[in-house]
């Protein structure tokens, strides 16, 4: 085995890319190793051009194998790796982000990049498949304008400090304040991956500055390996355009192209009927439709960015900072949803659907990230093709679905209340049913709305923003509220969600090699103002969580007892808390191994099972006044119940002052009596009633004995 080992420090530990024959076909390949995470990176270039191809073949996928963990993972039925989870498809879009804007896209060759999980430590390989996938492309043959680099930095909840690629350990639970995934090169940043707790403008630019800093490392260090062992990249020779297509654009169709796209109608339809007619009138004096298509979409480009840089234009006719026209609507739908929203922004409009469920509704995660642990909160996205006037496959869905819906979750997630104020799994639906640019921060919006609507208690609204710029000429115009044909030519696509009191997600990708901090900056002011502006719309329809939940979702009561108490609740082969379920009704019953208990039911049956856990678990504690019932007679004292599952004694010493010889005569079986605690111990209880009642032997007409009675100890 051929192998050539190279190391960095990275954050404090060492990173190690080794270079080795086992992958001797790919056009490059990398495996990087940090701490005990391994991931092997693979680049392929497809050996044909496809000249017919309306885009830039590239492919990125994520591919993570059980035995990375070490375990035998998968279903009980099937042991093999199948679909990728969510967290393999978000860490593929990451990298995707990350590596398209760096590449000629005019090439119309397939590449194809693979990153195989090998082994799973305490560290993300997210941040490692990024750097690998940069590796890979920029060592090999294949037309790539990196290298890349890539961190994770984070700012600790407590004490501030700043924490840099954080392990998993480290980054669950309230540790985090802010999380900031960037990728960049030359101080400019390129990929954002945030989740933050309602951060200020200041702060995550404070993050942000601090990952350019270990770029630069990163791509120095890349740049060395390249000058030791790269190959010579494969140079395209790009088409040549015919003359007759560049006549045919300035003769008929450039000032119809620049009165099109700046007549202040939205959407990009109407700019792409010119360029169907373009296309058939370049077919018709013999030139390829693919060629001229081409030709179409870069003049398109030229004209936004021409209008937006020299004259502070937009499509649309709006101002650089100015917001759609904003609708927002809170419930009325339908009583069979828990809570509804509706929010339009300019041409996006998205509706979402609120459904609570019980603690047992909780997703299941089992993957090699994280082992079987419970979501209770899933926020899903859908695109129909219909949204964009088109037809296509309905059902399912595909990657851009899941990463729109994990941003909004993200940007969410914050304001969520804690499972013990709220024991709700909570699932939203965004649909998009129209669109128009940044339907994913319609849909922080419209489930916000939702939330809110459905007496989720968040503790604030959440609304998000979508800004762009376009850049040329060392000059650059910020665009706030990007809609369809900004998304499409503009140079950047900045996300930014949030509350009135800060920042809560970010997600950024570009078409560049790079942004520059201080346009981010200017970017996140304008965002910031946006959003406020949204906000108050929003608040001026629900401005807080409505008081109750709706009546068609379940009632869910919690409680909890101690953990040694447990099994008594579910009892031998559960056959207890099966008998509370067919008692009470209730839907189901939920036992966490800390004690917590939470009952999901409908139409009362929750407190008529938390009734009978409760008297079951219950501890009675000294001093405590019940009410008994005598089941029993003895000739040291009598036995009575507390409730349906505990008995005590009430010894004959502890009846009266004076010694009694027997207690027939004075109590019956089933009478009511009322007395106190005297003692509990190893789950035997003694109760008195002459503590409680000195009097009881006189109204009662007993009378004192010479026998003594038998000594409490001798019981």
């Amino acid at each position: 085995m051929q192998r050539k080992i190279y190391t960095t420090d990275f954050g404090g530990k060492t990173l190690t890319a080794e270079f080795n024959d086992l992958t001797t076909h790919a056009n490059g390949s990398v495996m990087l190793t940090y701490g005990e995470t391994v991931v092997l990176v693979t680049a392929v270039m497809g050996k044909a051009n496809n000249p017919n191809l309306p885009y830039f073949p590239l492919s990125v996928e994520f591919e993570e194998k059980f035995y990375a963990a070490g375990a035998i993972l998968g279903s009980r039925y099937g042991r093999r790796e199948g679909r990728p989870s969510d967290e393999a498809i978000l860490s593929a879009r990451i990298v995707d982000r990350t590596i398209r804007p760096l590449f000629d896209h005019s090439i119309r060759r397939e590449i194809q990049v693979v990153i195989s999980v090998l082994a799973m430590g305490e560290d993300d390989p997210d941040v490692l498949a990024v750097i690998g996938s940069s590796l890979a492309l920029h060592v090999s043959d294949i037309p790539f304008a990196g290298p890349v680099g890539a961190i994770r930095v984070a700012r600790n909840r407590e004490d501030k400090r700043l924490l840099i690629n954080p392990t998993y350990r480290e980054r669950t639970g309230e540790n985090l304040e802010t999380e900031v995934l960037a990728c960049g090169k030359d101080g400019t940043l390129n990929m954002i991956e945030t989740q933050a707790n309602e951060t200020s403008e200041a702060e995550l630019m404070t993050l942000l500055k601090a990952t350019t800093e270990y770029h630069t490392a990163l791509t120095n260090w890349q740049e060395s390996i390249r000058a030791e062992i790269g190959k010579a990249k494969y140079v395209f020779e790009k088409p040549i355009l015919p003359e007759v297509l560049i006549t045919l654009y300035k003769e008929r169709f450039a000032n119809r192209l620049f009165e099109t796209i700046f007549s202040g109608t939205p959407g990009k339809a109407h700019i792409y009927q010119i360029k169907t007619a373009f296309v058939e009138a370049a077919t018709t004096a013999t030139v390829d439709p693919t060629i001229a298509g081409d030709f179409f979409e870069t003049k398109i480009d030229e004209v936004l960015h021409e209008g937006a840089l020299l004259e502070q234009r937009r499509a649309d006719g709006r101002g650089l900072d100015e917001v759609r026209d904003l609708y927002a609507k809170a419930g009325g739908l339908s009583p069979v949803l828990h809570g509804s929203g509706i929010f339009y922004r300019g041409g996006t409009h998205i509706f979402s659907a609120l459904t609570l469920g019980g603690p047992e509704a909780a997703q299941l995660i089992d993957s090699i990230e994280t082992k079987e642990t419970k979501k209770r909160f899933m926020h899903h996205y859908n695109f129909p093709p219909f949204s964009v006037g088109e037809t296509g496959r309905v059902g399912g869905f595909n990657r851009r679905m899941i990463g729109h819906g994990a941003l909004a979750e993200k940007a969410l997630l914050p304001v969520l209340p804690p499972k013990d104020v709220f024991p709700y799994t909570i699932r939203l639906v965004s649909e998009t049913l129209a669109s128009n640019g940044s339907s994913s921060m319609g849909s922080v919006c419209a489930s916000s709305l939702a939330l809110m609507d459905g007496g989720v208690p968040i503790t604030r609204a959440v609304a998000g923003i979508a800004s762009g710029v376009m850049m040329g000429n060392d000059t650059y115009t910020l665009l706030t509220d990007i809609q369809g044909p900004e998304d499409e030519f503009g140079d950047m696509d900045f996300k930014v969600a949030g509350t009135f009191v800060g920042i809560t997600a970010v997600q950024m990708d570009v078409k560049v090699s790079g942004i520059p901090l201080a346009i981010l900056g200017e970017a996140l002011d304008k965002a910031r103002l946006a959003r406020l502006h949204i906000l108050k719309t929003m608040d001026a329809v629900i401005p807080s969580p409505r008081t109750h939940i709706s009546p068609r979702a379940p009632e869910i009561i919690s409680l909890s007892i101690k953990p040694d108490q447990i099994g008594l609740v579910i009892g031998g082969g559960g056959k207890t808390i099966n008998k509370i379920k067919d008692q009470s009704g209730v839907e189901e019953i939920t036992i966490e191994d800390d004690g917590a208990v939470y009952i999901t039911g409908r139409d009362g049956s929750a407190h008529t099972a938390a009734t009978m856990i409760a008297a079951l678990t219950k501890i009675y504690e000294v001093g405590e006044v019940v009410d008994v019932t005598v089941s029993r007679l003895s000739p040291f004292g009598v036995f009575v119940t507390l409730d349906a599952h505990h008995e005590g004694l009430i010894h004959i010493s502890e009846i009266t002052p004076f010694h009694l010889s027997t207690v027939e005569g004075i109590f019956s079986i089933g009478e009511t009596l009322r007395a106190v605690v005297s003692k509990v111990e190893n789950g035997k209880i003694g109760l008195s009633i002459k503590r409680l009642d000195p009097e009881f032997a006189i109204r009662r007409g007993i009378k004192p004995t010479e026998t003594p009675a038998i000594p409490n100890d001798e019981r």
